[in-house]
């Protein structure tokens, strides 16, 4: 990093003839600043610390006490991949999960296999300060189950990181980097996107947090709160605040009145009350949504999943079981080996009927059709060129359509939030070769979101791009917490 200031003439020739530092005689103009942990970056009067750089209940990045000074040069925490990578990068005696060991103080100990200790592998449990945040949602069973939780706490624990941060700023913060977002080798700390280059579901909750325009929810206040780090005040504004239960009904839901947002400002707009209910249930989904009221368009989504306080997430296991109806449309489009696919995910659940003395705006979550119960795959035939035209033109590298546009209805009967649902590209390969792990997956890959939730009747579009190796059949495949089974569309 470099801050510029003026210098005579007579000062760069001494600086450039005698000084040992190089960036004096070579650059000589600018002061350089050799690393994050310069002494001036936290209050500009050489006091700052690091850190920390392991697991955290969420709501404490939102204390005032939770950090010092101004800006935070190094922060950081958790990062375990998907089981796949687990798999592709270690030999099977690597696969095993962390023993969890109950201590006398109620607090559990993490103790991970030596290969995974080897790996520095940080766990997600703090005993006498954290309870275990994958244990929340149920003793993990196998490395896909410790792997998919620690996704879910992973999103979590990024995108509260920089809210609780974001929640401060231009009052006490003035901005945070954080360490360790990818991993040079195989670790199991602190990243965003692993060896192979596969995102974790924290690379996805940092980036929500950090849109320029953000709706969030404070979690020591339960306020909701609207960010605006842009240089333009934002008027005739609305947010939408609905609460989703595991019964997949919507017992709370809330308009707010026009709001204006000045620039550079985190406004606080409305107590989110439902906690206080005296019949709230023990865990809930909750939906946020800044939206312009001229035209009802969505500035800002997030969705969090939380519980009431002393509870944890232990229901959320038996929500496995929902069979949640999905309708799931792609379009793709081809050019030599650069695949570009554009899925667009809807939830087709019943919706639930709301208390009709609510406020009203054109983003209502009144009824819908009834939810489907059937599962089919339907087949768009494109126009389509003969055979050898097609092959010129992949050979040219011109971008065609693909020939087939699919829609494919996922089977179910309840109703409710489709969650936690993430995208993966595959070959069309076997995952088992013999004894041997076959990670089949294509990397790396862009998507424009993921590990994504949609409650009854949303929908959602992911641009999906890569490169597909040389004569293999890509597949993307959709799965969630309540979709185990590959939802797969050739392309």
């Amino acid at each position: 990093m470099f801050v510029s200031y003026q210098t005579s003439k007579s000062e760069v020739i001494y600086l450039s003839e005698e000084s040992t530092d190089p960036s004096k005689y070579l650059d000589g103009t600018r002061v350089y600043v050799q690393g994050s942990m310069w002494d001036g970056f936290a209050n500009g009067k050489g006091d700052f610390t690091d850190g920390p750089y392991e697991i955290q209940y969420p709501e404490s990045f939102f204390k005032d006490s939770f950090y010092k000074y101004g800006f935070n040069p190094e922060v950081g925490s958790v990062g375990v991949p998907v089981a796949a990578t687990i798999r592709a990068t270690m030999p099977p005696v690597g696969w095993s999960i962390p023993i969890l060991k109950k201590r006398i103080d109620g607090y559990i100990e993490e103790v991970p296999n030596p290969i995974w200790d080897y790996h520095k592998y940080i766990p997600y449990s703090k005993p006498g300060k954290v309870h275990d945040q994958i244990e929340l949602y149920g003793a993990p069973k196998d490395l896909d189950d410790f792997c998919e939780k620690a996704q879910l706490v992973n999103y979590v624990q990024y995108r509260a990181l920089l809210e609780g941060w974001t929640s401060f700023m231009w009052t006490k913060f003035t901005g945070v980097l954080i360490w360790k977002t990818q991993n040079p080798w195989t670790g199991l700390r602190g990243q965003f996107y692993d060896h192979l280059q596969d995102q974790t579901a924290g690379f996805y909750g940092c980036r929500c947090a950090a849109q320029p325009i953000h709706v969030q929810l404070n979690l020591v206040t339960y306020f909701v709160e609207v960010v605006n780090t842009t240089a333009d005040e934002l008027k005739d504004m609305a947010v939408e605040i609905s609460v989703w239960d595991l019964d997949g009904a919507c017992p709370y839901y809330k308009v707010t009145e026009k709001i204006v947002i000045p620039p550079k400002k985190v406004k606080q707009i409305i107590e989110m009350k439902y906690p206080k209910m005296k019949d709230a249930k023990p865990v809930y989904f909750l939906l946020l949504k800044l939206f312009r009221l001229s035209d009802n368009g969505t500035i800002s989504r997030n969705f969090y999943w939380l519980h009431l306080p002393g509870q944890d997430y232990k229901s959320l296991e038996q929500y496995q079981q929902k069979k949640i109806p999905l309708k799931i449309d792609s379009d793709v489009s081809v050019s030599g080996t650069r695949h570009k696919v554009r899925m667009t995910v809807e939830n087709i659940s019943k919706k639930s009927v709301v208390d009709s003395t609510r406020s009203v705006s054109a983003m209502d979550l009144g009824d819908a059709s009834g939810s489907h119960s059937t599962r089919k795959e339907t087949t768009r035939k494109g126009n389509g060129s003969d055979g050898l035209w097609r092959k010129i033109r992949s050979g040219l590298g011109v971008a065609r359509p693909s020939d087939n546009r699919r829609t494919l209805e996922v089977s179910g009967t309840d109703s409710g939030v489709a969650f936690f649902l993430h995208f993966s590209v595959h070959t069309s390969e076997s995952s088992t070769d013999g004894e041997e792990y076959n990670d089949t997956r294509i990397l790396p890959v862009h998507y424009s979101d993921n590990y994504f939730s949609l409650t009854p009747g949303e929908n959602m579009a992911v641009d999906i791009s890569f490169e597909a190796p040389q004569g293999s059949s890509p597949r993307v495949v959709l799965r969630g917490w309540n979709h185990h089974l590959d939802h797969a569309v050739m392309i």
